[in-house]
């Protein structure tokens, strides 16, 4: 009932101890009350954190440094709403925000799609009925362009320059509509996307061709809450479940010195991996069968039970929280 929204100091790398482990208990810096439940959140900049309500509001809270506190900066009251924005139980969850400052981007269960910018009082632009059903997860895909996915197993692109309210391509998983839950795109190679659903499979995307999603490959056994590429070596993937599972999949194994051979418009090329992180990662996330001789996936926490319901990653550092109301991280990523 009672929501807050925290911000820790893990302590820095610095202290850790000879084996690598670090030294000392997470402090809490400060934390602040939240209405509604904490849906999603994002850093917009050092001191800034966009977070999405249940309750469909979207409130920018800053961090003050100097004396740890928090306050809410900046607040849309309702930007997600299912009957109008003035009845009292109107609101309608807001279930994603991503941002590119400074740009704010969030989705809800209402279909809709706000573009806000920081200190603006209005949003942007709004997509009414961007979507019938509900839309979980947004990001962007280049500052103009954001990607969506929703409960009905579509991923969806939309052009932000575009003034009418329909996505600029459409894709989908085949048949059964499996609602999609997360979406991430592969940092360098802005063509890959990834995305996970109710049925906990991982289904790799390469929007430049066709509809459907290039593989699709048995993960979890139930819901897919996140994906991750990792952010500077995106031959790591990251995905977390509702099965108490965290898997770090990694493509950069065996990936030999194997041409291989991707048709871009229409002519062959040929990429040597190892070449260049990218290439040899594009070959690697897009081949038939990726996990074919080029995939090892570890489970990073065996013996969990409650959910893993959030993951982030930079650099060594894997951060996840769970249903047991703890928040994990895990510094030794590539040990």
């Amino acid at each position: 009932q009672d929501n807050r929204l925290s911000i820790w100091s893990v302590g820095d790398l610095g202290n850790a101890g000879l084996s690598g482990e670090y030294q000392g208990e997470p402090q809490l810096l400060c934390d602040i009350r939240h209405n509604g439940d904490v849906m999603d959140m994002q850093f917009l900049d050092q001191e800034r954190i966009v977070v999405a309500s249940s309750t469909g509001t979207v409130t920018v809270f800053r961090h003050h440094q100097n004396n740890q506190t928090l306050s809410a900066n900046q607040r849309w009251e309702k930007a997600h709403y299912h009957v109008d924005q003035d009845t009292s139980c109107g609101g309608a969850a807001c279930t994603g925000v991503i941002c590119n400052k400074p740009e704010i981007v969030t989705v809800g269960e209402d279909g809709r799609i706000n573009l806000f910018r920081a200190d603006q009082k209005d949003a942007v632009r709004t997509i009414d009925n961007a979507d019938s059903s509900t839309l979980h997860a947004v990001t962007f895909l280049r500052t103009t362009e954001i990607l969506t996915v929703n409960s009905i197993g579509q991923l969806k692109i939309w052009d932000l320059r575009q003034q009418r309210n329909e996505p600029s391509q459409i894709f989908s998983l085949t048949g059964d509509r499996v609602p999609l839950h997360c979406v991430d795109r592969h940092p360098n190679q802005q063509h890959i996307v990834a995305t996970g659903g109710q049925d906990g499979m991982l289904s790799i995307w390469d929007i430049r061709q066709g509809t459907m999603p290039v593989s699709l490959l048995n993960a979890h056994e139930a819901e897919m809450w996140e994906v991750h590429f990792h952010p500077s070596n995106p031959e790591h993937l990251f995905t977390c479940s509702e099965d108490g599972s965290l898997w770090h999949w990694d493509t950069s194994t065996d990936v030999s010195e194997k041409p291989s051979f991707l048709h871009q418009g229409g002519r062959s090329t040929t990429y040597f991996s190892h070449n260049t992180i990218n290439q040899s990662v594009v070959s690697a996330w897009l081949s038939n069968d990726p996990t074919k001789d080029r995939m090892e996936i570890t489970n990073l926490i065996p013996n969990q039970t409650l959910s893993v319901n959030s993951l982030d990653i930079l650099g060594p550092c894997l951060v996840y929280g769970t249903d047991a109301e703890a928040i994990y991280v895990n510094r030794q990523l590539f040990a």
